[in-house]
């Protein structure tokens, strides 16, 4: 209501302005020629005059009847209109005992239409208008407007109008149906005219003109004719001349809209992974989860589901690999058992030897998970396993070249601490906790974060990776911290004993083990930066299958070397010599 209230206020002010000169200083009547007088009246705004074009630094009243400023158009339609209500009022079938009458006004400028617009809201056979607070009461002279024909007015005369409930269009249009020359006139529910039409083509050679009917549009059918053979084209040859604003686009191009006409457009490409549906040739839709689009496509493909399977001949190699150093292992367990009490076994460790080739075992068969389809279970243990039984290996390696360096070097000098790590077997007791320790951080990586096998949508645009997430959480990262940390100290308790007896320095064959595990594993890392294929599962494979064999090699290829083919050195004569030496060698330092 206040809205209402002020809009009406704002307007009786501007209207109080104009009345002063509309009809103080513009007192031009309207002509005979331009009136007729009815049941109800309808008004007529249309440009019989063109506007005066110079500039102009402040408002001024426009006579409309100046010399040479006549508009054709403005007056075919005064004289459309005129036609229109008198061929009404002639009809004895359109609006029996109603007369329509009109007002026609010439609105060439501004000032015009305004005053014309005053003339059309003043109450009936006065020249006044009256402001009221509930507009649908108000009875204008006019009950209708036709025009004006240019934005600018009509904008204006809107503004005026529309407080007066006064409309641009006669509401009851659509339902008119009468014969006018022997065509029906008659309109559809959008107030489109439904007339049948005569294509006509203006020809003129020089001087002469001649108009030619080259076709005809019918709406009941709805049928358009048109003889092309007398269409006069002002080509070379009659050649049909070209009209686009833009040439079709190539296959997978979108039409990007360029301005407000559609058919003037960009062509742009459609991206990797979209497609340009036909239904829809002004947008790229994006492909399915499952699907995948060249560039320019208009159409996806579905995605290729890639992973690591077992018939593939790179499995078969590292199932083949895996499998003998399996059969070693246990080969070589074998024949400890056999040789145990001999002396090349008590010193490689005796008992604990069997934990070491177990440990490697167990890591062993965990890498069998990298081989095939992902599932939970292989998920859950391929890594867990290995780094697990890598753990026990490296603590009895750590253990073991601890106990000979403090054997030969520290046991006569600390002889109280020596006696309590033996009774309280402190090197099983080390093997205990670090395995311990290693069992903790996989079960925590196993509950917190739980590697899933997953679908990878992102490494490849036309592929669906298998993989399982173990690489990607802290769990793993710990895990093999964690055994980085061991093989660190088993290096440094190796290196300690590089000056022991032959038969007890292990020094050179635990560093070329610890050599090629860190190789393994730079190898790995530097690969899998590069490289997110399906093969990556028999790259950690193959940097696993590594670590494990340089392991077992470094440690008991050559115990195994002692025990099969030189039997002479696995004597108890030969190690007591050997320790005899290094004490001579000891006292004379």
């Amino acid at each position: 209501m206040l809205l209402q209230a002020a809009r009406l206020v704002g307007l009786q002010l501007s209207l109080s302005l104009s009345c002063c000169w509309a009809f103080s200083c513009h007192s031009t009547e309207s002509s005979p020629d331009f009136s007729l007088p009815g049941d109800y009246l309808l008004a007529g705004l249309f440009p019989i005059h063109s506007d005066y074009l110079e500039v102009r630094s402040r408002p001024m009243v426009t006579l409309c009847d100046r010399s040479n400023s006549f508009n054709s158009h403005g007056y075919h339609l005064f004289q459309a209109m005129r036609f229109s209500i008198e061929e009404i009022n002639n009809s004895t079938a359109l609006l029996p005992n109603v007369t329509l009458g009109y007002e026609l006004y010439d609105v060439c400028s501004e000032s015009a239409s305004v005053y014309a617009m005053l003339r059309i809201l003043s109450v009936p056979g006065t020249h006044h208008i009256e402001i009221q607070g509930d507009t649908s009461r108000y009875s204008p002279t006019a009950v209708a407007v036709i025009g004006p024909s240019s934005t600018n007015h009509a904008t204006a005369a809107a503004s005026m109008l529309s407080p007066f409930l006064v409309p641009l269009l006669l509401e009851q249009i659509h339902k008119v149906n009468f014969l006018l020359h022997e065509d029906v006139v008659t309109f559809n529910d959008n107030r489109d005219p439904l007339s049948s039409y005569d294509i006509i083509a203006w020809d003129w050679s020089g001087p002469k003109w001649t108009f030619q009917v080259i076709g005809s549009s019918r709406w009941s059918p709805v049928r358009l004719d048109i003889n092309k053979t007398k269409i006069q084209w002002h080509g070379k040859d009659n050649q049909v001349p070209t009209s686009v604003c833009s040439s079709n686009c190539l296959e997978g191009h979108a039409q990007v809209i360029v301005g407000v006409h559609h058919c003037c457009f960009e062509c742009v490409p459609c991206e990797a992974g979209t497609f340009l549906n036909k239904s829809d040739p002004h947008r790229c839709q994006p492909c399915g989860k499952e699907e995948w689009a060249p560039k320019r496509s208009q159409t996806c493909f579905p995605r290729t589901v890639v992973f690591l399977a077992w018939h593939e001949p790179v499995s078969w190699v590292l199932l083949a690999a895996n499998t003998l150093l399996l059969l070693v292992v246990v080969g070589t367990a074998g024949l400890f058992a056999w040789h145990l009490e001999t002396p090349v076994v008590r010193s490689a460790g005796g008992k604990l030897c069997f934990l070491m080739l177990g440990s490697l075992a167990v890591g062993s068969c965990g890498l069998y998970g990298f081989l095939g389809k992902p599932t939970l279970i292989m998920c859950l243990l391929r890594q867990t396993l290995f780094a697990l039984g890598l753990a026990i290996f490296l603590s009895c390696l750590t253990i073991r070249s601890f106990q000979l360096v403090f054997i030969f070097k520290f046991s006569a000098k600390l002889p109280i601490f020596y006696r309590a790590w033996v009774q309280h077997h402190g090197a099983g007791l080390f093997v205990v906790i670090s395995s311990t320790a290693q069992l903790l951080i996989c079960l925590t990586w196993l509950a917190v974060w739980t590697p899933l096998p997953t679908r990878e949508y992102q490494r490849f645009p036309q592929l669906v990776m298998l993989d399982c997430t173990e690489a990607k959480s802290l769990g793993f990262v710990l895990a093999f911290i964690y055994n980085s940390l061991l093989s660190v100290s088993t290096f440094a308790c190796s290196y300690l004993g590089k000056d022991l007896p032959e038969n007890y320095n292990e020094a050179k064959c635990v560093t070329f083990s610890l050599l090629l595990n860190f190789v393994s594993w730079i190898a790995f890392f530097t690969t899998a930066s590069v490289y997110q294929g399906k093969y990556l599962p028999a790259v950690t494979m193959l940097a696993a299958l590594s670590c494990l064999s340089g392991g077992f090699s470094g440690y008991f290829l050559p115990k195994c070397y002692v025990i099969l083919c030189r039997p002479d050195l696995n004597s108890t004569a030969y190690f007591q010599a050997s320790i005899q030496e290094y004490t001579r060698r000891c006292s004379s330092t």
